[in-house]
């Protein structure tokens, strides 16, 4: 079950928030926080080699008793986070890959209309209908 489904800037602030359950939906930005403070360690280690190399997905951030949360970073540092409900096994790596370049190519559709300026939150039905899609198919 993919519970939530964030994009960050790269100042750390959120450009889109989905979440399914939402009655739960603080405590999610809770975790989206802590595991930001991850994806910027990660930048950090990997320094240079993150420039040249062209896969920007950084796995499996951080697992707790009830959730797991995966990383993917854009060439202009644009952070996403997905937060998967852990009981959920057949979920694989290649999947969550899969779905996080899904984000981001639908990320970039819309960051090439000319309406939208960078920065902004967004506000897509399309983007949102994609990002629904998207987790329907992993229940």
């Amino acid at each position: 079950l993919l519970l939530l489904s964030v994009i960050c800037s790269p100042q750390n602030y959120p450009l889109y928030i989905r979440s399914v359950p939402t009655e739960n939906e603080l405590k999610f930005h809770y975790t989206v926080h802590t595991s930001l403070d991850v994806v910027d360690e990660k930048i950090s280690a990997m320094g240079k080699a993150l420039v040249d190399q062209r896969e920007l997905y950084l796995g499996l951030l951080y697992p707790t008793e009830d959730y797991k949360v995966y990383g993917y970073v854009t060439n202009s540092k644009v952070k996403f986070v997905m937060v998967v409900d852990s009981s959920n096994t057949a979920l694989r790596d290649n999947e969550i890959r899969s779905m996080f370049r899904k984000l981001h190519n639908s990320y970039t559709d819309i960051m090439c209309n000319p309406f939208y300026n960078p920065g902004d939150r967004i506000h897509s039905r399309a983007f949102d209908n994609m990002v629904n899609s998207m987790m329907m198919q992993v229940c």
